[in-house]
């Protein structure tokens, strides 16, 4: 009995089960296989001239991927290595005056830490004020 012989259903009977057979039988064919009958169908220059391509967009993609790689790893020691002694100096500068700041203000007091270093004072002295204008 084919295919063809087989009374249609809705529901899953004999017919459905054989075509279902036939389904699997075409299976057997890989993508690989199905490709290389494929290229049957095209002149030998054709086939060629791809397989060219193909070969030299793989060697390409390759030998950019190589120099990026390459490339990135120099850009980021070179900016490593230059930029990473820049920024422990400023810390360690910005730590240095923040000391300055903080023996100050114990010294002479909360505000004077705020003055600057241009206010010599000792603690608990009230700055030299000049006398009015019209007091001579």
């Amino acid at each position: 009995m084919s295919i063809t012989e087989l009374p249609p259903s809705n529901d899953e009977g004999p017919g459905q089960l054989a075509i279902e057979e036939e389904d699997e039988e075409d299976i057997d064919e890989t993508l690989r296989e199905r490709l290389i009958g494929l290229t049957e169908m095209f002149p030998e220059n054709v086939r060629t001239v791809c397989g060219n391509a193909a070969t030299f967009a793989m060697a390409a993609s390759k030998a950019s991927y190589g120099f990026t790689r390459s490339a990135l790893w120099v850009v980021a020691s070179a900016a490593t290595i230059l930029t990473l002694p820049v920024v422990f100096e400023s810390e360690r500068a910005q730590h240095q005056e923040m000391q300055r700041e903080q023996e100050r203000q114990i010294l002479l007091g909360p505000n004077a830490a705020m003055a600057g270093s241009g206010a010599n004072l000792y603690p608990g002295m009230m700055p030299q004020m000049s006398p009015p204008p019209g007091a001579s």
